[in-house]
This record gives C-alpha cells, structure tokens and sequence, in this order.
C-alpha cells in the first residue's frame, strides 16, 4: 500500500477513536518514522512497542490513548499479523510455564534491580494491584490490601502460612508483625530472596528460592498474589494440586491474580519479550477448570478498577527517581518502563483486564464463608 494512502487509513481509523495523528491534546500521538503506520495498520505490538522504545513515535499520555484504542472497539478489529500469530502459537505448544524455565522471569523480570522496585514500589514494596477503597496513598493502599488479604484467610496468631511467589515478603512481614503468624515465602528470584531476608529480619519468616512445585509440608492457610499469572493453562491443574495437597483440611487459600475477559494461550508479545517472558492472563474459565473438584470457590472479589490507580502511582515514583536511577538504567529502558506501566494503566481503565481475589476451602466452610470488603 502506497505511503500516504496508508498514513491516510490509520489517520481516518485512529480519528474514530479520538486519536489524532500529530494532535496536541495528550493522549495524541506524534510520528517520527513513517514505517510505525504499517505497525499500526498491522496490529503489530511488538514492532510498536520496539518502534516507541527506538523514539520512532511519542504519546504524552499513553494510559489514555490505550483506554481509547480499546473502549471505541478498534484495537480489537485490526487485522493480526504473522508474528504475532507465531507467538500464540508457540505459547500453546512450548510450554512456557515448564519446570525448566520457572526461573526465567525471576532473573528477566525481577532481578532486573532492587533499587528499581525501591524506587518504584511503596514502602513495603508490594508488587501487585493495591486496595484504594479508604486510602489515599500508596502506602495506605497497599497495606489495605495486605490486610484485606490476612482477615480473608482469617488468620490468628500462631497460624503457619504459605506464600507462593511472595516476591521480596512484602505479605510474609505484614503478617508475622500484624496478625502473629509464621511464613514460608517462596520465590524464583534471587534477588528478591536476598532483600526479603534482609526486611523480614527476626521475624517468623523463611524465605526460599524455590519453585511451587517442589514445596512440601502442610499449611493452614495459603496464599498467592501476583504469581499465578506466570503458571501457563498447562500448569494450571498441576499448580492447584500442589496447592491442594499443601493445605490443612480446615485451611483457605486465597489466589489473587490478574484474569482476562477472555481465555487465551499467550501473552501480547511486545509484553512477552521485554517484560513478563512465559506469561499469560488467565479468565475464569481456565482458573475454574484446573480447580475443579479440588477446591470451593468460597468468594470471588474484583479489584481490577484499582489498578489503574495503583500502575499510576508506580508511573509517578519511577518518574519522581529517573535522576538516581539514570545511571544504572538506560534512555531506552525508560521508555520501555513508561510503556509497560502506562500501557497497563489504560487496559485496566477500559476494564480489559480484572483483578480476582478468589477464597478458596477443601471442603466448603461448614454455615458457610462470611465475605469481607
């Protein structure tokens, strides 16, 4: 397709929904290298991504030009090109959330730097959505959630708990200070084993590096927030058996996980290749049938709409520290870092995406589960 005919189609097609090419409100877009409207006419995620890291395009506000790509329908009805097609495909047949490559994302994603997520993260470094029902900073809605998550699993003093990828043991020490408890916190990262030892120190905790299939023991209560999105649908059944095999009779767990409106077997591939390798966003339906049989569905709470609020935050930190962090990371990671956070920020505005608290029993709670907000 001839140049200009092409910048015209992606012209008249982002004009439906809102978006001007060369505009000037923020969530407009600005072209530098004329080959981004094949990206664009394409559905190609992974050359914009590449191409906005590269400076070849700029958007002031990212978060709302996504919101505005997705809620007018349009992102959904370009065509997907071949790579992208490539990748679903290897994510169904490769098996991405195989044993052997369950440290992948501990030492692409999570070892990238403590000092990143310090900067970047609230005071206990709680790297997942926060719960802003009655907060008004990040550090209060992050310890809501926190909290939230101990009176859902009813924990008491003297209670042994289990926390499937706890990252730095942001849960682990708010539980063992607040509510008396002990906790074995498991990770795949190295570096975040080393900072949890070093924030949980003298308390009842045991952080490990260490795979969720190889935990053994018994526990009264589970918990799992932020990591299952790294299990693939392949290991779905196999991550509840294992889960089901580690709890007490009379125990919950509670699985907190980002989830999709629809069921899928890969990851965006701009998001595959430089942010979560090996991951994919479960719906409901593959969640309910690796369960199946094993676990009662207790509760079910949707905290999606805080996200947007919680990546926003995030956003604003990593900004208000790009002067310290400069020296360690470069002029394209930031731009890679403004995307990924940004970008997410406006898929959840548009509700494409969800958070799921899901509380789950053995055998039922006898009278029943007493749901908590």
């Amino acid at each position: 397709m001839p140049g200009q005919e092409l910048k015209s189609l992606v012209t008249e097609a982002l004009r439906s929904a809102g978006v001007e090419i060369g505009g000037d409100r923020p969530w407009d877009v600005q072209v530098h290298d004329d080959e981004v409207f094949a990206f664009l006419i394409h559905g190609d995620t992974l050359a914009l991504g590449e191409a906005y890291m590269a400076g070849e395009w700029d958007c002031d506000r990212i978060d709302e030009l996504v919101y505005r790509l997705l809620t007018s329908g349009l992102a959904s009805s370009v065509r997907k090109d071949i790579r992208t097609l490539l990748i679903a495909l290897r994510a169904r047949f490769a098996n991405p959330g195989r044993k052997s490559r369950a440290f992948d994302v501990g030492r692409r994603h999570y070892d990238i730097g403590n000092d990143l997520y310090r900067a970047m993260l609230d005071r206990r470094m709680v790297y997942s959505c926060a719960y802003w029902k009655d907060a008004t900073t990040l550090d209060e809605a992050q310890e809501a959630k926190l909290d939230l998550v101990c009176r859902k699993l009813g924990l008491k003093p003297g209670m042994r708990v289990l926390d499937i990828g706890g990252g730095w043991g942001s849960f682990a020490k708010f539980a063992a200070e607040r509510y008396g408890v002990s906790v074995v916190n498991i990770t795949v990262s190295q570096r975040q084993v080393e900072l949890a030892n070093e924030l949980c120190q003298g308390l009842p905790v045991e952080n490990r590096l260490m795979d969720y299939r190889d935990v053994e023991g018994r526990f009264d209560a589970i918990v799992s927030i932020g990591m299952f999105e790294h299990v693939g649908a392949r290991h779905y059944r196999i991550f509840f058996e294992k889960a089901h095999q580690c709890l007490e009779d009379g125990g919950l767990f509670l699985l907190h996980t980002i989830g999709s409106n629809l069921s899928s077997h890969s990851c965006d591939p701009w998001v595959e290749k430089y942010i979560f390798p090996n991951s994919m966003i479960p719906s409901l339906e593959q969640i309910g049938r690796g369960l199946e049989g094993l676990f009662v569905v207790e509760d079910l709470h949707n905290i999606g709409a805080h996200y947007d609020r919680t990546l926003l935050s995030w956003y604003d930190n990593f900004m208000a520290h790009w002067e310290e962090l400069k020296h360690s990371y470069s002029h394209e990671f930031r731009r890679m870092w403004r995307l990924y956070l940004l970008g997410s920020a406006g898929s959840f505005r548009a509700r494409r995406m969800q958070v799921w608290q899901i509380v789950l029993s053995k055998e039922g709670v006898p009278g029943g589960y007493q749901s908590i907000r």
